[in-house]
């Protein structure tokens, strides 16, 4: 294997040299010094030869992760050297026990959590998520592991550039899903808004590039407001004798984008493109949350504040330790500012995540928030409901959330994420509250335990012991824990159900003389609309379903209904495509080559920009739009098998099902354009449409059936220029 060139040294050494920098400020003694060094050379050693896809030799990312781990986390001198040793167990001869003689049992153990994290990342999805599940166990022992983890996914995500583009799906796919919203959770405010704006940057190029570059154009404009704003603010600050910095934050293309896409809206019409901090010193004499609002009433004597945009995060503060007072004042121009007021305690927590939070939780022993969703996180692991391929997305549940207060009748706060629910609060009191829940009073009033929350309500749980959880809750929780809660008692429910239903079906095929097969169950499932055999049985015997047709059912002969026929081409590839006749069906007629389907849950037509996924069990390729959320969410936890070079080909298809909604001004005559643009200018047909009409506003939706994404896309373009639409867009 051929070691290192000249170049190769020289750029290492610099990069090494520039670590050791950094690490000034951990290193306490010469033995700190004397182990990261080691670590260095060990990594060094074993990964000598071996190059990343850009060419670079690999020793390359282990230091840069180390510098992030230092740099940008805070994290310590054994996080340093784990971080250097993040890959030589998973990729070379060293064992974890050399680890362990070498550097520690410290040491050992995150670097035996790293290798079982990256080893879950290239699993299948449910061995994926039992060892996440293992692994996020130690988060109240040791969450150094995780956050290794994010600084080890940032460097790949600044370097995925040389990766093919299926690739950078699954990669972007999986940070979206788990790592940016872990970074959210665990403070790393700058890391978490990095990562987001790469995903963007690999998944959306186009629409990254022309945002970045409407932000560059306005910069200097947007700067001197900046300047002008917070002139003022600097000399009533100064004049009242407070320590402090003040800067102007340039939102990021991310947060950018996900407003337009929100709300619907160009570039051009967001106008709240920064906000502006101020980080104080405390005084002695005044508690940091006396001067936050102090500061904050300062500012009223400059600028109109809107109350109804104050976010008190010193009083209540976030779940991953998140404290500040957010406020928004009224700029010069009639446009809204946000203002953030800070410590600097509360801003090296706000930078610094979990390594600022450990840092000041020494000094005050007392649990706090962070603690608090460490403990509800570790509790809702060791004992999980339903079956591990929904473990991420349980988890994932208690990442991103915003946060509201709701107080008990006895006025105790309780945090939930907004859009909880009267049966979350239920069962956040106490899992057999939740089971029994019939209704609630919210600030003494009866309401449905469907009833979402708003922040300050207080709440009472109203129970009867004949209630009981049924699958349509799960439909009004957003709590990780009533998720659980109801999950594993319907289970409890359905296994008893279906082993009832097993002894009904057997008791039945018995008098028929039927020995049952999978060729029965073929039949069998879609006459009684269930997608399996457990389901089938679950509804047998709860009777939702009954046999007594079942003798009509087995004499059917089962036809598939061709829906639509196309072509799709492998990118790249010269040889003649085949013509693929796509059925909703699962039993797909026998041809030469793949077999494509078309995701319903996003329904691409020719033009959209689409990612197939193979799926494991029937070998089908499944065609979503690639900005699919369900293909996000298959992507994070199974990534080896998504298709990347399939693209568009001829296709037999005379249209293809495709919906709008529009909103407009209500007049005589808006139905008769409607119908004269889409039917008669177009030529296009209306499957069905939907108009709802109230205080002089209509809404509607019409499904068609279009050609393709250029046809679609001009039918919005005509119908948008009709007279009193306000506005139209696809479903």
């Amino acid at each position: 294997m051929a070691g290192y060139t000249a170049e190769d040294e020289q750029i290492i050494g610099q990069q090494f040299n520039r670590l050791l920098a950094s690490c000034n400020k951990i290193c306490k003694n010469e033995a700190d010094w004397e182990m990261i060094k080691k670590a260095f050379f060990i990594a060094k050693e074993a990964h000598k030869g071996v190059r990343r896809r850009s060419g670079e030799p690999y020793i390359l990312h282990p230091i840069a992760v180390a510098q992030i781990v230092v740099s940008e986390e805070g994290l310590g001198v054994k996080s340093t050297c784990a971080a250097l040793l993040h890959d030589v167990v998973e990729d070379t001869s060293y064992t974890v026990e050399d680890i362990e003689n070498l550097f520690g049992p410290r040491v050992a153990a995150m670097v035996d959590g790293l290798t079982k994290v990256a080893a879950a990342l290239n699993e299948d999805v449910s061995a994926q998520a039992e060892t996440f599940r293992k692994i996020l166990l130690t988060l109240s022992e040791d969450i150094r592991v995780i956050i290794i983890k994010i600084a080890d996914r940032l460097h790949n995500m600044r370097t995925l550039g040389s990766m093919p583009r299926h690739k950078q799906i699954k990669i972007t796919s999986e940070t979206m899903y788990l790592f940016a919203p872990l970074a959210y959770r665990l403070g790393l405010y700058a890391i978490k808004t990095e990562l987001e704006d790469l995903s963007l940057k690999y998944m959306y190029p186009n629409e990254y590039a022309e945002i970045e570059s409407k932000m560059e154009a306005s910069a200097a404009e947007r700067n001197e407001f900046i300047d002008r704003f917070i002139q003022p603010i600097k000399e009533k600050l100064t004049a009242d004798g407070i320590d402090f910095t003040i800067s102007g934050r340039v939102k990021t293309v991310y947060s950018i984008w996900s407003k337009m896409h929100r709300k619907k809206i160009p570039f051009e019409e967001i106008y709240d493109l920064f906000a502006v901090r101020i980080i104080f010193k405390p005084n002695e004499e005044s508690a940091e949350k006396a001067q936050c609002w102090h500061i904050y009433s300062l500012l009223t004597d400059i600028y109109t504040p809107k109350p109804d945009r104050i976010r008190d995060w010193v009083s209540f503060p976030k779940a991953n330790g998140y404290e500040a007072l957010h406020a928004t004042f009224m700029r010069p121009d009639g446009i809204w500012a946000e203002v953030q007021i800070r410590s600097e305690r509360m801003d090296e927590i706000a930078e610094r995540g979990f390594a600022a939070h450990w840092k000041y939780k020494q000094e005050n022993n007392a649990e706090d928030e962070f603690d608090k969703w460490l403990k509800d996180v570790r509790n809702a692991l060791t004992h999980p409901a339903g079956d591990t391929a929904d473990f991420l997305e349980n988890v994932k549940m208690t990442l991103y959330m915003s946060e509201m207060v709701i107080f008990t009748p006895k006025g105790e706060a309780r945090k939930f994420p907004i859009g909880a629910t009267a049966l979350d609060f239920a069962y956040d009191i106490h899992t057999n509250v939740g089971n029994t829940a019939i209704g609630a009073k919210i600030n003494h009033k009866i309401e449905s335990i469907y009833t979402k929350l708003n922040s300050g309500d207080q709440v009472q749980i109203l129970t009867a012991e004949t209630a009981h959880p049924t699958i349509e809750w799960l439909d009004h929780v957003a709590t990780m824990k009533a998720k659980q809660a109801i999950i594993s008692y319907l289970k409890r429910v359905r296994q008893n159900n279906i082993e009832h239903g097993i002894s009904i079906f057997e008791k039945r095929m018995r008098e028929f003389g039927i020995t049952p097969s999978a060729r029965l169950f073929r039949k069998l499932l879609p006459a009684y609309d269930c997608k399996n055999k457990d389901e089938f049985y679950s509804k047998l015997g709860s009777e939702i379903i009954n046999l007594n047709d079942i003798d009509k059912v087995l004499r059917q002969n089962s036809k598939n209904k061709v829906l639509k026929f196309w072509t799709f081409d492998f990118a790249g590839n010269n040889s003649k495509s085949k013509d693929i006749i796509v059925k909703h069906s699962q039993d797909v007629d026998s041809l030469e080559g793949p077999k494509f389907m078309v995701a319903e849950c996003c329904n691409p037509i020719p033009g959209d920009n689409i990612t197939g996924y193979k799926d494991p069990r029937t070998g089908d390729i499944v065609v979503h739009k690639t900005e699919c959320q369900e293909l996000i969410a298959l992507a994070a936890q199974k990534g080896e098998n998504l298709v990347g070079n399939i693209k568009w080909s001829t296709y037999k298809a005379e249209s293809y099902l495709s919906e709008i909604k529009l909103r407009g001004l209500d007049r005589v005559g808006v139905l008769r354009d409607l119908a004269q643009v889409i039917t008669v200018e177009l030529d296009i047909n209306i499957r069905e449409l939907q108009i709802q009409s109230h205080d002089g506003i209509f809404e509607g939706k019409i499904s068609l059936y279009v050609p393709d994404t250029e046809a679609l896309y001009s039918l919005i373009e005509n119908v948008s220029r009709i007279k009193g639409i306000d506005k139209v867009e696809r479903v």
